[in-house]
């Protein structure tokens, strides 16, 4: 099965409402998708993760590459592609356009052979996953302590058990915030925390001893990515687990925080960390050394599904038990106009579960009206 095509769509929505983590605003989403078409007529599907326009200039340079390519071969593809951009790309967006190719080649190996990327992977550990809502972001006006509030009570009414707070804005308005938005959920809600690297070790420590008492899941991102060193000493400091790891990329990344122990929990992005091919990898090694495992996810429902299959996969961390840790779903509620509409059949959750789809590939079809509409 031969690539006979690249290519890159760019999309972009205007937003009803703006909305700001800990260090920018959004008032557009945009997706890079990437389309790989074969002599079989089959067609597959990936999401880069990163800046888009940027992605797109990557993907394009990598998709001549792939001209007359076997498109089943993904890990021998995956090893060229990095090899060829090594002394210029092993970090940052090379690996995320990388990232949507692969993603893409899966879903052609899925649907050559008939069945979901999880079987072929390995199969599955899980056919569902338990999803928390990612919201509770900055809004231009009004009260947080107000606004947020109200957004988490609205989570509980939609039947999610977990949910994941914004944080970075100032310790002092963080812990206050973290204590109103516990207090509306109660004690049975799982409740994290995400400073977006907003802080150093200094800052991140006095928050997180701050909101110690109040059952915290994790404390994402304390410190910038690059400072594995300020990591250890958030972990050494607080009772809280320290989790990270969106802005890392490809097992050779991994294996530097897992050698130094710097998080309790690691949050690779399939669409940014290496695709399919390399967050396997990731997962295993984490699994080595003790480590769990939560994927990043931010992106269209292409980037979705692919997490999906993914995360069928990943190996739970205390397999002897009979209650085993799972991995959890990031599932983003924020305004993203494409995330759904680019999809025939919505992902949604029921009750705060996900069903991992089963078709061939990454298990979704593509609504290309969807894609004309948002094409930038």
């Amino acid at each position: 099965m031969k690539i006979t095509a690249v290519n890159t769509h760019l999309l972009s929505a205007k937003l009803s409402q703006p909305f700001a983590y800990s260090r920018a605003r959004y008032d557009t989403r945009t997706a890079m998708l990437v389309e790989i078409v074969t002599d079989q007529g089959l067609v597959g599907w990936g999401e880069c993760y990163g800046p888009a326009r940027i992605t797109k200039a990557v993907v394009d340079e990598l998709g001549q590459m792939l001209m007359g390519e076997d498109a089943l071969r993904c890990d021998f593809l995956w090893q060229e592609l990095y090899a060829r951009l090594r002394d210029h790309g092993q970090k940052g967006v090379v690996i995320q356009g990388l990232s949507g190719i692969d993603i893409a080649l899966w879903d052609l190996r899925g649907k050559y052979f008939g069945v979901p990327a999880y079987q072929l992977l390995g199969g599955a550990t899980r056919t569902e996953v338990q999803a928390y809502a990612t919201g509770l972001y900055r809004r231009d006006s009004g009260d947080p302590l107000h606004y947020l509030c109200e957004e988490a009570a609205g989570y509980i009414e939609q039947g999610f058990q977990a949910m994941k707070l914004k944080v970075g804005f100032g310790v002092r308005e963080d812990a206050a915030v973290t204590r109103a938005i516990r207090d509306t959920i109660g004690e049975d809600t799982a409740l994290m925390i995400d400073a977006n690297h907003a802080y150093d070790a200094v800052a991140a420590i006095r928050l997180g001893r701050e909101v110690e008492e109040l059952d915290i899941g994790w404390f994402e991102e304390p410190v910038p990515p690059e400072d594995l060193a300020g990591y250890r000493a958030v972990k050494a400091a607080i009772d809280i687990p320290v989790a990270g790891g969106e802005c890392e990329f490809t097992r050779y990344g991994f294996r530097e925080v897992l050698t130094q122990q710097a998080m309790d929990i690691i949050q690779p992005d399939i669409c940014a960390a290496g695709g399919l091919s390399e967050c396997k990898k990731i997962a295993d090694m984490a699994q080595a050394f003790g480590v769990r495992v939560n994927p990043h996810v931010w992106g269209s429902g292409i980037g979705i599904a692919a997490s999906l299959q993914w995360m069928a996969t990943v190996p739970t961390h205390t397999p002897t038990s009979l209650q085993p840790v799972q991995p959890l779903l990031e599932f983003d509620q924020t305004e993203h106009p494409i995330r759904q509409a680019i999809i025939a059949e919505p992902l949604v959750q029921q009750n705060g579960w996900v069903q991992i789809p089963n078709g061939p590939g990454l298990g979704i079809e593509i609504n290309r009206d969807a894609l004309r509409h948002f094409a930038l």
